[in-house]
């Protein structure tokens, strides 16, 4: 194993962690739960550390400006990464949530669900069509593009940027950045930026009609204390929206369908008895969560387990270990798309739990849901591509056959 329990670091992980990383989550969370790596970080594996974290938010800050300064500099990356809504704590962070909270309330989400459905429709029929097909291309990634796209009144010919800006901003976040990393992230928020700035323009102008879920127009206008976010606020929470979207619902459709080939015991159930898509997500979201990190600076001396973190330090809240922890998930490593409870961490928890959680859940159940349904034989027709990140979870290439 590249990484001991005591020499674990997530800066020289190698291929057979990134393909599977819980047996190294596992051992330790059972041997060191809250592990200080060389450079004087702690790494987080059990359910019940992570979560007490991720609801302490007066004692861990989510603000990454000291964190993000190092790697990016006076960049465009640390502009949109530490102005984006993530990454920032009380009182902006409450501000720009309630901004964005219209768009994702249950009236929202039944308006958006529709157009969920009538574009995966489009899309299987697509598929139906042409045969073998790639789950991610031609399936997982178009739908949470589209639907942004949509809330933000993007037009439709100007969409096909949008995801490989986002893959290049995210591919920032991870551990290691290299210099081509870098440069790419940089070049892909200033030309998300331009793009933006003409469609915030016109959109000043021409407001969109209400309904549809349309969100643009409301960020623009929208008031908090009778405050409006600034024009670079504007763009980076435009830009946290796609990243935010499309990464982790990309990641569940593209994960749970690779999850079903491995156990075509659980594929078969779900075929059988469709209601289970509901909990068949979650369990999704559990098995292979999205978003495998999380992270926290201390802002004072506090404990973890045994641990004493001193202020100003530097911690790692491990998604995929908690959500595999014995203690809260009985036979952790076993797929099972019936399994209650399943409190499992994939959106976080705390008042940083993922804004979009909601309609995520609605695009997973709706795309995986319709999928199994339609093709009745899916199955893979060749070796998975992976992501090759450690924070965000997924495929680049997962091939089919109907």
């Amino acid at each position: 194993m590249m990484n001991s329990v005591e020499t674990f670091d997530l800066r020289t992980i190698d291929q057979a962690f990134l393909d599977d990383p819980y047996p190294v989550y596992r051992a330790l969370r059972d041997d060191d739960p809250v592990h200080q790596c060389p450079d004087g970080s702690y790494f987080l594996t059990g359910h019940d550390d992570v979560l007490a974290v991720y609801r302490d938010h007066a004692r861990f800050s989510s603000d990454k400006k000291l964190d993000f300064k190092p790697a990016f500099g006076d960049s465009a990356l640390f502009e949109h990464h530490t102005t984006s809504l993530v990454f920032n704590d009380a009182p902006y962070h409450t501000r720009v949530r309630s901004l964005l909270a219209p768009a994702f309330t249950p009236r929202a989400l039944e308006e958006l669900r529709p157009r969920v459905e009538a574009f995966v429709d489009a899309r299987l029929e697509a598929i139906a069509a042409q045969g073998d097909f790639d789950v991610i291309a031609d399936f997982a990634s178009p739908l949470p593009v589209q639907l942004i796209g949509d809330m933000l009144g993007i037009p439709e010919s100007d969409r096909a940027p949008l995801r490989d800006w986002s893959l290049a901003i995210l591919g920032a976040l991870e551990p290691t950045l290299s210099p081509e990393g870098f440069e790419a992230g940089c070049r892909a928020v200033e030309d998300f930026k331009t793009f933006l700035k003409d469609l915030i323009d016109y959109r000043r102008t021409h407001p969109a009609p209400g309904g549809q879920g349309e969100i643009l127009s409301k960020l623009i206008e929208a008031e908090w204390d009778g405050e409006r976010l600034s024009e670079i606020e504007l763009y980076h929470n435009c830009i946290f929206l796609l990243n935010a979207g499309h990464e982790t619902t990309t990641n569940l459709i593209g994960n749970g369908i690779e999850t079903l080939f491995r156990y075509p015991a659980e594929h078969a159930r779900l075929r059988a008895d469709p209601t289970l898509i509901r909990s068949a997500v979650e369990e999704m979201l559990r098995f292979e969560s999205s978003n495998q990190l999380g992270n926290r600076r201390a802002t004072e001396a506090a404990t973890i387990g045994d641990k004493a973190i001193p202020a100003g330090g530097y911690v790692h809240l491990c998604i995929g270990a908690a959500n595999r922890d014995p203690a809260h998930f009985p036979d952790p490593d076993r797929f099972d798309i019936s399994r209650r409870p399943n409190r499992h961490l994939a959106f976080g928890n705390g008042v940083h739990t993922c804004a979009g959680a909601a309609l995520a859940r609605m695009e997973g159940q709706v795309a995986i849901g319709k999928l199994v349904a339609r093709f009745p034989d899916l199955r893979p027709s060749g070796e998975p591509t992976r992501g090759g990140r450690i924070r965000f979870r997924g495929f680049l290439q997962l091939p089919a056959a109907i």
